[in-house]
C-alpha cells in the first residue's frame, strides 16, 4: 500500500526536472532516487514518468498523482496541525522561494532565525531567478522584488522600494553630462536580466510624461551582485533596486542620475497562492517578516 513518505518522495521528484535535482535535493544519490521510483511504480503498477538521459517526463498518471498527491499531503499536515495547534507548535516543512541576490542577503538570515525560534519546523529556501520558473505547488510562500503579472496569487507588501540610475564617480568623470533620459544614449550602460521582464527596455517618467528608452547594454548579466560590482568599478550606469545600492549611494561610491525622474516601484512582496486556507507556519512565516520590514532603512542595512 502506498504511504504519505512515498507520495512525499514522488512530489519532490515532480517539482524537479530530473532525477539527479531530485536526488540532490534529498542529498542522496541518483541510482537511490532511481531504485526508488521504480519500486513505486512497481508497487502501483503504473509508469509515473518516462526517464532519458537526464531528462523527465511525467506520465499522465504521474501527474495525476502528483496533483492529487499534493492535495492528500496538505490535507493530512492540516490533519496533524489541528490537532497540535492547541499547544501553539510550529512545525513541518515550510517552502520558500525568494530571488536570488535579495534571499541571500535579507531572507537567507530570517529564516535561520524563524527556524531556531521553531526547532520543530524544517524550512527549504529556494533562491531564484525567475519566479515563474517554480510552480505556485512547488512553495508555500515567495518573497518578490519588482512588477508582477496579473495573477490569482495573494499579494502581501513587506516594503518600499526603489530603482535608482546610478553610476559611479570614476565613470562620470569627463562623460556627457545627463539632463534627459535621451542622453543615455551616449553612454555605457549595464543591463540585469531578471525575472520575466525586457530588462533593455528603461521606463522613466516625471509627473504625467513618461519615457521609454531601449538600451543597447555593453554588459548584461542575470546576478545583480555582478551589475552592481560592474557599476562599482566604473564600467557605466545601471538602474537598480534601493535595497541593493542605498548605502553606496548614501556613502558616495556611486552617484544617483536624473533624480527628477523615476522608474517603475519594486516593491518588496510576499506571494501566497490562491486559497485562504494557508497553514499556521506560514501564517506565522509571513508575520515574522512582515515584523522584520516593517520601517526598514535600506541605508543602515545595505
Amino acid at each position: 500500500m502506498i504511504k504519505s513518505e512515498d507520495i512525499r518522495f514522488f512530489l519532490t521528484i515532480a517539482e524537479e526536472a530530473s532525477l539527479a535535482a531530485a536526488a540532490r535535493r534529498l542529498n542522496v544519490t541518483s541510482s537511490a532516487v532511481s531504485q526508488r521510483l521504480q519500486s513505486l511504480e512497481n508497487m502501483i503498477g503504473l509508469r509515473l514518468s518516462h526517464r532519458n538521459g537526464r531528462s523527465m517526463i511525467l506520465t499522465d498518471e504521474g501527474r495525476l498523482l502528483a496533483e492529487q498527491g499534493s492535495q492528500i499531503v496538505a490535507d493530512l499536515e492540516k490533519l496533524v496541525e489541528g490537532l497540535r495547534v492547541h499547544r501553539g507548535a510550529v512545525f513541518g516543512q515550510l517552502r520558500v522561494l525568494a530571488p536570488l541576490g535579495f534571499g541571500r542577503r535579507y531572507i537567507a538570515p530570517l529564516c535561520a532565525e524563524f527556524q531556531e525560534q521553531y526547532p520543530d519546523l524544517k524550512i527549504d529556501l529556494i533562491l531564484v531567478d525567475r519566479l515563474g520558473r517554480h510552480p505556485e505547488q512547488a512553495w508555500d510562500v515567495a518573497v518578490h522584488v519588482g512588477e508582477l503579472p496579473a495573477s490569482s496569487l495573494r499579494v502581501r507588501k513587506l516594503a518600499s522600494n526603489r530603482r535608482i540610475l546610478c553610476a559611479s564617480p570614476a565613470y562620470l568623470a569627463g562623460r556627457p553630462s545627463l539632463a534627459h533620459p535621451a542622453d543615455l544614449r551616449d553612454h555605457d550602460c549595464i543591463v540585469l536580466r531578471e525575472n520575466d521582464e525586457d530588462s533593455a527596455l528603461w521606463k522613466l517618467h516625471r509627473g504625467d510624461d513618461s519615457f521609454h528608452l531601449r538600451i543597447s547594454p555593453k554588459l548584461a548579466s542575470n546576478d545583480g551582485n555582478v551589475v552592481r560590482e560592474w557599476a562599482l568599478a566604473g564600467k557605466g550606469i545601471i538602474v537598480r533596486s534601493e535595497w541593493d545600492v542605498a548605502r553606496d549611494v548614501h556613502e558616495g561610491r556611486l552617484v544617483p542620475l536624473l533624480p527628477e525622474y523615476g522608474f517603475p516601484a519594486a516593491d518588496v512582496v510576499l506571494l501566497t497562492g490562491g486559497s485562504a486556507d494557508i497553514a499556521r507556519r506560514t501564517r506565522v512565516f509571513i508575520d515574522f517578516l512582515a515584523q522584520r520590514f516593517r520601517g526598514i532603512s535600506w541605508v543602515e542595512q545595505g
